[in-house]
C-alpha cells in the first residue's frame, strides 16, 4: 500500500473509529447512570427514555393519582399522608396538600422551602403539563392534582420530585462521556499516528544507517526492507545502488589488479628482448663480434628481438582497445566456407615447410545449404590466425595436423560451431580453464620462443565475445587440443543497405 493511501486510510480511521467507540461508550455509560437513577428513585425506567420519567409521564404521579382518585377522603387523614410521604421519600419525592389557600400537609423534602407562593392556583392542573421549580438552586418537578373535599372545599395535591440527582447525574454523564471521547480520540490518533510513522520512519532509519555505512566505505551489508510503498521502492533503489556501487568498486579493484599484473607482465616480456638487444649491441661495441659473419648474426638477432617487441606492442595495443571497447567492428554477411578456404590457402605454404597439414572438414548433412555468418572479416581472421599460430608453437610432432571442422551448434540452430583441432602435445587439465586469460602461459618459464606473448587466445576470446559467440577449449595430453567457438548466422534482420556491397568485397 502506498504512503498516500495509508495516510488517507489513517485519516479516515481517525474519524470513524472515535465515533464508533464513542457511541459504544455512550451506551455503556448511559446504562450505568440510568441504573444509578433507578436505584436512587426506586423505579424502573430501563424500558423507556429518561425524558419520559422527567417530562411526559412520571410514574410517581400516576401512582399517587390513581390511588388518590379511589380514596380522596384519606387525603385529609394525617396518618395516611405520613405513610404515603414515607413511601414517596424512598423515591426522592414528596407531597404537599393544600385546602383552599392553606397548606394542610407538607413533606420533609420541601419543609424548609418557601414554596407556597410558587404553587399554581386551583383549577390550573392539566394532566399533560408539569412545572419545574428551582428551589435554592436545585431543580424540582411539580405536578398538581385538584379535587374537592367532602364538604365541597377546593383541594390540591402536589407531587414534588427532587431532580437534583438527575441533574447532577446528567452533568456527570456529559463530563464522563466527554473525557472518554477525548481519551478515545487521543488513543486512536496516537496509535494510528505511531503505526503510520513507524512504517515510514523505520525504513528511513535503515536508509540513514546505510548512508553512514557507505560514508565509512563499508558496502558489505544489505538493506532489508519488505514494504511495497514509496519508501520501500526507495529502499530497493538504494539497495540496487549499493549493490552496483560495490560491484563497480570490485570491478575497479580488479582492473587495478589487472593493470598491475599487466604492467608486471609487460615489464617482464619487454625486459627480456631489451636485455638481449643490449647484450648484443655491447658485444658489437666491445669487439666481441670480430668477424663480419658474427656481426651479421648479432644484427639479425637484434632485428628479431626488435620484431618480437614490435609484435608484443601491437598485441598490447589491440588487446587494450578490445578491453575498453574502442576497436570498431564492421559486421557483414560472410560465406564461412569460402572464408575458411581462403585462410587455409594463405597458411598452407608456410605450414608445409614445417611439415604441418591444415584442412577444412564439414559434413554436408549438417547444413541444407551453407549458411552465411555475421562477422568482421579482419577480426575473425585474427582469431583463426592466433589459434593456428598457438597450435603450431606447441605442436612438437614430426608430422603435424591441424583440422578446421565446421558444424551446427548442438544447442541452437541460430549459430554455427567452428573447431580448430591439432595433434600437438596437449594442455594439462589444471591449466585448461586459464588459457584464455591474458599473459597466461602453460610454460612457467614464460619463454617467448615457444610461449609467445600470452595474449593470442585472450585477444581471440575478446573478438568472439564481440561477435556474440563463446569460445572454449578441450585437450588431452599427448593427443592434441581443440579450440571451439561459435558464430551467429546471418539473418534478414541483419541485412543493411550496404549488404550486397559488403558481401561482394
Amino acid at each position: 500500500m502506498s504512503i498516500r493511501d495509508r495516510l488517507r486510510l489513517s485519516y479516515g480511521a481517525m474519524f470513524v473509529i472515535p465515533i464508533v467507540l464513542s457511541l459504544i461508550a455512550a451506551i455503556f455509560i448511559s446504562k450505568a447512570y440510568i441504573h444509578e437513577i433507578e436505584k436512587n428513585y426506586n423505579i424502573q425506567i430501563s424500558q423507556r427514555p429518561l425524558g419520559d420519567f422527567m417530562v411526559e409521564e412520571p410514574l410517581l404521579l400516576e401512582k399517587v393519582k390513581g390511588f388518590s382518585e379511589g380514596e380522596l377522603g384519606q387525603l385529609a387523614e394525617w396518618n395516611y399522608l405520613s405513610n404515603l410521604d414515607e413511601e414517596l421519600s424512598q423515591m426522592n419525592a414528596g407531597i404537599l396538600i393544600r385546602r383552599e389557600n392553606q397548606i394542610f400537609y407538607k413533606s420533609d423534602l420541601i419543609r424548609d422551602f418557601d414554596i407556597e407562593g410558587k404553587l399554581p392556583s386551583f383549577g390550573d392542573f392539566q394532566e399533560e403539563k408539569h412545572k419545574k421549580l428551582m428551589l435554592e438552586g436545585n431543580p424540582y418537578l411539580l405536578r398538581q392534582l385538584d379535587f374537592l373535599y367532602d364538604d365541597g372545599a377546593a383541594g390540591s395535591m402536589f407531587l414534588v420530585v427532587d431532580l437534583s440527582f438527575v441533574a447532577k447525574s446528567s452533568r456527570s454523564f456529559i463530563i464522563t462521556l466527554l473525557i472518554v471521547i477525548l481519551v478515545i480520540i487521543t488513543l486512536t490518533n496516537g496509535i494510528l499516528t505511531l503505526s503510520v510513522s513507524h512504517s515510514i520512519l523505520n525504513p528511513l532509519k535503515k536508509l540513514e544507517d546505510a548512508t553512514k555505512e557507505i560514508k565509512e566505505g563499508n558496502l558489505d551489508f544489505e538493506i532489508d526492507c519488505h514494504s511495497r510503498d514509496e519508501i520501500g521502492q526507495l529502499c530497493h533503489a538504494f539497495e540496487d545502488m549499493r549493490s552496483k556501487l560495490k560491484e563497480s568498486i570490485e570491478i575497479q579493484l580488479q582492473y587495478e589488479r589487472n593493470r598491475n599484473e599487466l604492467m608486471s607482465n609487460i615489464s617482464h616480456d619487454l625486459k627480456t628482448p631489451v636485455t638481449a638487444i643490449k647484450g648484443y649491441v655491447e658485444g658489437i661495441m666491445d669487439g666481441v663480434a670480430d668477424s663480419p659473419e658474427k656481426q651479421q648474426r648479432y644484427i639479425k638477432t637484434i632485428h628479431n628481438k626488435a620484431k618480437d617487441m614490435d609484435r608484443l606492442i601491437d598485441e598490447l595495443l589491440l588487446y587494450s582497445k578490445l578491453d575498453i571497447k574502442k576497436l570498431p567492428f564492421h559486421f557483414e554477411g560472410v560465406d564461412i566456407l569460402q572464408f575458411l578456404q581462403d585462410i587455409i590457402e594463405e597458411y598452407q605454404f608456410d605450414l608445409e615447410e614445417k611439415n604441418i597439414t591444415l584442412k577444412l572438414q564439414h559434413h554436408e548433412g549438417d547444413f541444407k545449404e551453407m549458411p552465411l555468418i555475421l562477422a568482421d572479416r579482419e577480426k575473425l581472421k585474427r582469431v583463426i590466425g592466433n589459434i593456428v599460430d598457438n597450435a603450431v608453437k606447441y605442436m612438437k610432432k614430426d608430422i603435424g595436423k591441424i583440422d578446421i571442422l565446421l558444424s551446427n551448434t548442438p544447442e541452437e540452430e541460430a549459430s554455427i560451431q567452428v573447431e580448430i583441432q591439432d595433434n600437438g602435445q596437449g594442455i594439462p587439465k589444471e591449466h585448461l580453464p586459464f588459457i584464455f586469460d591474458r599473459f597466461y602461459r602453460v610454460d612457467p618459464s614464460r619463454n617467448s620462443a615457444t610461449g609467445g606473448s600470452g595474449l593470442g587466445l585472450a585477444i581471440a576470446k575478446r573478438i568472439i565475445q564481440e561477435h556474440g559467440g563463446r569460445i572454449w577449449g578441450e585437450s588431452q595430453l599427448n593427443r592434441g587440443t581443440s579450440i571451439f567457438f561459435t558464430l551467429r548466422k546471418f539473418t534478414e534482420d541483419d541485412r543493411g543497405e550496404d549488404y550486397e556491397e559488403n558481401l561482394n568485397c
